[in-house]
């Protein structure tokens, strides 16, 4: 079994709704449930912040500090983490409008938020994630470059380089600057992030793919196809080296046509993850609304099976709404199979009894306008 990270303890203050809340927590699962706006996604979002990024809704720092409070959020965590017993905190004063979030790691401030992942691997699964199969490719890069960020934290740093080298590259071919020098250095820098990146992509589906298909017999949910397509396809089995001349070559050649574009056509941030349904044969874009949620529980479960196969620490599960959608004898094995990865999950619903096969396996919370009950 993979080492259990999990929360011991949770505040928040003017987070959301919450002008002050603070949850004991024992290891086990956490179950959240309470009337639709009482509280429960946000008590979720809040442990998301102990990741890189701006959390599961990617709100700014102004939307999530509570209505009238004058000192921006704060959020504080006390967890059995990756390198033993650690505090963190967390937050911004968004009475300064640049101002970038706060963390403290046992009292002293990171340089950099991917330090969190020294601690903890946190993964979720939402209700607004259910049209991802059918929604634009952009939606489906966030989600395979959320994946890839758990295992390669350096991921995110990569990802923001090529987008501001990028940019640059688009004003000068914008303002039509085509000094072929400046130029030559934007595209030879992206070309190295460019096709680092599409690397780490390819790799991780390469993983999930394996897992998942050493799992398939077993699995309660439909297994899925995973591809990238619409950059460089099919020619990632060459040396890197050798894509990066080629990708720096395709920019170079393209440097009037994406001038009259506006933008750069070609790279990493054009490319698609593509997914079907392996048993059915069919794009996961064309499958009912219930084999989609089901093809989407699934792969978030084998990602997080992944992350504890591969670093030896089971991560934390967020599950916003898991159960709603699910027949008795699907959700009672969905909870065995969450309760097998070995980590802390924290589950909502309207209804506690969704989840009383879960039985002792969890600590239960009511939310109810901004409180928390046992």
């Amino acid at each position: 079994m993979p080492h259990k990270v999990f929360l011991s303890q949770l505040k928040l203050t003017d987070f959301r709704n919450y002008a002050a809340v603070s949850l004991a927590l024992d290891g086990r699962h956490v179950v959240l449930t309470g009337n639709n706006g009482a509280g429960k996604t946000n008590l979720m979002e809040a442990v998301s912040f102990l990741s890189p990024g701006r959390g599961l809704r990617r709100a700014t720092y102004a939307d999530v500090t509570r209505v009238g409070a004058s000192n921006g959020f704060s959020i504080f965590a006390e967890l059995e983490g990756i390198e033993g017993n650690v505090e963190i905190g967390t937050g911004a004063d968004t009475a300064d409008e640049n101002a970038a979030r706060r963390l403290r790691i046992n009292g002293t401030t990171a340089k950099t938020a991917d330090e969190l992942t020294d601690h903890l691997r946190v993964l979720w699964l939402t209700p607004s994630m259910d049209g991802l199969f059918t929604g634009g490719s952009s939606d489906r890069r966030r989600f395979l470059d959320r994946l890839v960020l758990s295992l390669d934290p350096a991921h995110g740093r990569r990802a923001s380089d090529f987008e501001r080298a990028m940019r640059s590259r688009n004003k000068l071919l914008d303002d039509g600057r085509f000094d072929p020098s400046w130029l030559s250095g934007i595209e030879q820098q992206m070309a190295s992030l460019g096709i680092a990146m599409a690397l780490a992509r390819q790799e991780m589906l390469g993983l999930l793919a394996r897992l998942i298909e050493e799992t398939r017999e077993t699995s309660p949910f439909p297994s899925a196809a995973l591809e990238l397509s619409g950059f460089m396809d099919g020619q990632f089995s060459r040396p890197a080296v050798d894509l990066e001349d080629d990708y720096a070559a395709m920019l170079a050649a393209s440097r009037y046509r994406d001038a009259a574009a506006g933008r750069t056509l070609d790279g990493p941030h054009r490319a698609d993850l593509i997914v079907r349904h392996r048993e059915k044969q069919m794009e996961a874009a064309r499958c009912s609304t219930g084999e989609q949620k089901a093809l989407l529980v699934g792969l978030i479960l084998a990602h997080a099976r992944l992350v504890a196969n591969l670093t030896g620490h089971a991560p934390i599960l967020l599950l916003d709404e898991i159960a709603a959608h699910l027949d008795e004898g699907r959700r009672a094995a969905l909870f065995d199979l969450i309760d097998g990865l070995g980590g802390q999950s924290f589950m909502t619903g309207t209804d506690r009894s969704m989840f009383s096969t879960l039985g002792e396996r969890a600590q239960f919370f009511t939310v109810s306008e901004g409180h928390v009950g046992a």
